[in-house]
């Protein structure tokens, strides 16, 4: 803990045993023994990497003018300024005047209205490219004019092309509340130029429904929930779908993983049952890969337009919290910024982070709320509504709030540690009106921030990688299913899925009629039905005095929702009094007591089985396969976590009867070297070496989290006692793309994650959360070790070879 006076700048860094006022007792020992003077630690602070040197600080800001709130913040000596920046953004390249576009002349009137005189350069090849019919991805920051972009382009093809009485347009956005916030914009610029629009989702009332079914729009928006859904019902909204000529899709960064994978079928199907060919569009602002990804994900080919940025400055910050939590140190700075009345947005990474620092902030009366997935929609539209109004000065959300949701003016924003490509895109959404932003990014307690605290500049190369499986076989599957009930499958077509076909027809639940495949309805409504195109499995619904109040999908929502479970809802803790799975999925929640002191982790066990090997190779000397693996997990007990504390080893309680699930998915295996050296000096070889493989599986994964996108929270990781053997794999049924990101990439996160390890300055042993430690750790982050996971990944990138071996076969390939 350090320890100062803010009057005459003593200070001291002593030993932290949770109790302040022995801290603060020892510190007026020492300065009565003349150990503390005016001169202070500062070097030595600075020689233990804990704070920047002043000069440093200095250095950094160069002839950049922060003001008085940021330097505060700089200068505080609290952590460690790991990056300083004013991120400032060139004047966007103009295009072309309005009038020279060749626009309709309704269309070139309005803009003229709306005092728009002149386009963007990325605005005037969008809406040329799009016109001429080409497939196009926009890449441009938040708020630089992407909807304009495509929708301009979109209502000139309907005043030249379209026949009245058809769809001609579908909008999509990734969830309803994005598709109700832009409606209101795309329907104002429409109807001046007499195109209809509709939203349809939902939300859509019934009578709402019969009425744009009669009276079709040209552009529909929605979002590809509604598509699937209506397709495969083949219901009257499915047909109207038929005469479709463009496909826009918003923020499509967001259909990474499992969703993404999904999606790319729900496309292939429109693709299906529409009279004309397809032309295509995507908008985001934050795909680094995005010709790639889109081509992928559409299965088209695609141009990319780039755009430019808004104008004005932002102080950005990155910061290090050397003496407490992230948590602490978010909290802090979302203090500070909102009683300078500068409204703020905290972004995390999780639903538990997101309760935990509304709950801590809270304590420290600021008025700040909740917005994240999970919660009842009405719920985040109030605080959304509320926020935007100024009744709230802070938001604590995941990144639902990324998107382009209107939530009014915002002056700061604070995020823990994400890719850099949508940190910038959480910083867009300060400042947008030109006064002087804030953005700090909180490195957490964990062992990529430790990284990116000693190598800022590699934060900035590491930007995000999407990623999407259709080859998922569960995702194909299903998909598969659907694309029969949209429309019977010919023989001559989707010879690339036959294989999943013909499994179908032996299974019964397809079947051949006067050459064509027909499904079996009254088996696969059932399945189809219980289907998340958001994730593989089914959800438990969660109940407040008989009321629902949120869901959490299968297979988490057992190690979150278990019986006794500390819940987080809404920024309030409620404990789970009763879950029944597997029968009849739901769990019930009460109210416990504001004071009580706790929250709880599951306690898992795991085993892995290999079904099939698609790929292997050699990285450094190490031998590494990418499988189909088989998960059996068991729930059988919790911690119980102190609130305050970020990875801790709590107090262990057991279940009465252990929750088991067991599913498919995809994942690596490799085989570690022995730490033979640390064996040696040990006084327990085995442990001392399980324990180091153990530490090497956590550290890897985290490791990997920028380098494949961010996606260590999507990662489970397995190593199994010593045989070296060390599994990660996906944690979605039937993967979702993140471990083959890091098959793909295997080198780099070897070599940081011993950089991690080494560059620790903690002498623990088992390391700690910086290094070693895993909040997702099933087993308490018990059994690990330090120095022997520092051996062992060095071995590895010193080139030291081993293969994949079966150690209860002697020399037999494991795979």
């Amino acid at each position: 803990m350090h320890v100062s006076c803010n009057n005459c700048g003593i200070e001291d860094l002593l030993e932290f045993s949770k109790n302040v006022d022995e801290v603060f007792l020892e510190f007026l020992s020492r300065y009565d023994k003349g150990l503390v003077t005016e001169k202070g630690l500062s070097e030595g602070l600075k020689d233990e990497g804990i704070v920047r040197a002043e000069s440093e600080i200095k250095s950094m800001i160069g002839k950049n003018k922060p003001d008085k709130i940021t330097e505060e913040i700089l200068f505080s000596k609290k952590d460690y300024v790991s990056q300083y920046k004013v991120l400032s953004n060139p004047e966007p390249k103009m295009g072309c005047k309005v009038e020279d576009m060749g626009l309709d002349e309704s269309i070139t009137e309005h803009l003229k209205g709306l005092g728009i005189e002149q386009f963007y350069k990325f605005q005037e090849d969008a809406i040329g490219e799009i016109t001429y019919g080409e497939n196009v991805v926009i890449e441009a920051p938040t708020a630089s004019g992407k909807t304009e972009a495509f929708l301009i382009p979109v209502i000139q093809r309907i005043k030249k092309d379209a026949n009245d009485g058809n769809v001609f347009a579908i909008f999509v956005y990734p969830t309803k509340a994005l598709a109700r916030d832009q409606f209101p914009k795309i329907k104002k610029f429409a109807q001046k130029i007499r195109v209809k629009v509709d939203v349809f989702d939902g939300d859509t009332k019934l009578s709402d429904r019969r009425e744009i079914i009669e009276n079709l729009p040209q552009i529909l928006v929605t979002n590809f929930d509604v598509l699937h859904y209506h397709m495969w019902h083949q219901t009257k909204f499915s047909s109207i779908l038929s005469s479709t000529r463009i496909l826009v899709t918003d923020e499509a960064h967001v259909y990474s993983g499992i969703f993404g994978s999904n999606v790319h079928y729900i496309i292939k199907r429109l693709k299906r049952i529409c009279t004309n060919k397809l032309q295509f569009v995507a908008a985001s602002a934050t795909l680094e890969d995005a010709k790639e990804f889109c081509e992928k994900l559409f299965g088209e080919d695609m141009q990319k337009i780039q755009g430019s940025g808004k104008k004005g400055q932002t102080d950005f910050a990155m910061l290090f919290p050397s003496l407490r939590t992230q948590r602490a140190l978010m909290v802090e700075l979302t203090k500070k910024l909102t009683q300078k009345k500068h409204k703020t947005m905290v972004f995390n990474n999780s639903h538990l982070n997101s309760e935990l620092l509304a709950i801590q902030a809270k304590k420290q009366k600021v008025n700040i709320k909740v917005h994240r997935a999970g919660l009842m929609a009405n719920y985040r539209t109030s605080v959304e509504k509320q926020f935007k109004e100024d009744m709230l000065d802070a938001i604590s959300c995941t990144p639902t709030l990324e998107l382009g949701i209107d939530v009014g003016n915002v002056d700061c924003v604070i995020s823990s540690t994400i890719p850099v490509n949508r940190l910038i895109q959480r910083i867009g959404r300060a400042a947008r009106k030109g006064q002087r932003g804030y953005a700090f990014l909180a490195l957490g307690n964990d062992p990529i921030s430790q990284y990116y605290k000693n190598h800022p500049d590699d934060y900035f190369e590491d930007t995000e990688k999407t990623y999407i499986d259709p080859k998922n076989p569960f995702v194909e599957e299903f998909q598969v299913l659907a694309m029969a009930c949209d429309r019977p499958i010919s023989k001559h077509e989707l010879k690339e899925h036959q294989e999943v076909i013909e499994h179908h027809i032996i299974k019964e639940n397809l079947k051949e009629f006067n050459n064509r495949i027909i499904p079996n309805f009254d088996k696969i409504n059932p399945l189809l039905n219980e289907y998340s195109i958001r994730g593989i499995g089914k959800s438990i619904d969660i109940f407040l005095n008989g009321k629902k109040v949120g869901d959490r999908i299968l297979p988490i929502a057992l190690e979150e929702l278990h019986k006794d479970a500390i819940y987080f809802l809404a920024g309030i803790r409620y404990k789970v009094k009763e879950f029944d799975y597997p029968r009849k999925n739901y769990a019930k929640i009460e109210k416990i007591p504001r004071d009580h002191p706790y929250y709880t982790k599951s306690l898992t066990e795991e085993w892995p089985t290999i079904e099939t090997v698609f790929e292997r190779r050699v990285a450094n000397g190490v031998e590494v396969a990418f499988c189909k693996l088989h998960i059996e997990k068991k729930v059988y007990g919790y911690v119980n976590i102190e609130l305050g504390q970020e990875v801790a080893q709590g107090e262990k309680v057991l279940l009465d009867t252990p929750l088991e699930y067991d599913f498919v998915t995809k994942g690596i295996v490799f085989h570690a070297p022995r730490p033979l050296k640390v064996m040696e000096e040990s006084e327990d070889e085995e442990y001392t070496e399980a324990s180091g493989y153990h530490a090497t599986e956590h550290v890897v994964i985290e490791g990997s989290n920028m380098i494949t996108g961010g996606v260590s929270q999507d990662l489970g990781g397995i190593s199994l006692g010593t045989s070296g053997l060390i599994f990660i794999y996906d944690g979605a049924i039937g993967g979702s793309g993140a471990s083959k990101a890091l098959y793909d990439r295997f080198e780099k996160a070897l070599e940081r994650s011993m950089f991690i390890v080494k560059e620790c300055p903690c002498k623990n042993e088992a390391g700690c959360p910086r290094c070693t430690f895993s909040y997702r750790c099933g087993n308490n982050n018990e059994y690990l070790h330090k120095y022997s996971a520092l051996e062992i990944l060095e071995r590895i990138n010193n080139g030291e070879k081993t293969e994949l071996v079966d150690p209860t076969e002697g020399d037999r390939p494991l795979v």
